[in-house]
């Protein structure tokens, strides 16, 4: 009769991570883009814009996109996109039918300025920065052919 032998704790933890780390070399791939100077709010109306869709939709979406956040958006994906690639080798980029996972915004630090006002004065002048994470992901096979087919449908009722 043999007896399996407990680990310690940190040993525990240490494999724990190990297999987490394991699990994330392949799969979705994360980008971070950190201290933008613009406002979150004009940077959370670009990522509304490409949030779902497809990759190439998504960059002609953000290159034709008048809005001056779009360009580090744009750069932010394709670097995702690279990404990806690099952690994924086995798979084609064209077979490979990315989308936008996830992306979203989050509130960066404030500079702080003071701006003269009438009268020996002065107004504050706040002028922020954001965080954008950013996650592209291979489209899941059954909404691939939903879509797919939802297409061949409104195809043939014309």
């Amino acid at each position: 009769m043999e007896t399996e032998k407990k680990l310690k704790g940190s040993v525990a933890k240490r494999e724990k991570l190990k297999a987490i780390k394991e699990a994330a070399k392949v799969g979705a791939s994360t980008v971070y883009l950190n201290n933008v100077p613009t406002s979150p709010r004009k940077m959370r109306l670009i990522a509304d814009m490409i949030r779902g869709e497809r990759v190439t939709k998504a960059l002609n979406i953000l290159k034709y996109d008048a809005k001056h956040p779009s360009t580090k958006m744009e750069k932010l994906l394709l670097s995702a996109i690279s990404s990806w690639e690099a952690k994924n080798t086995d798979v084609k980029l064209e077979e490979a039918d990315l989308f936008v996972k996830e992306v979203f915004v989050g509130g960066g630090r404030i500079l702080k300025r003071l701006r003269p006002a009438p009268q020996g004065r002065a107004h504050r002048v706040r002028k922020r920065s954001n965080h954008v994470t950013l996650t592209v992901d291979r489209m899941p096979a059954k909404e691939a052919k939903q879509k797919k087919s939802n297409v061949e449908t409104t195809e043939t009722a014309k």
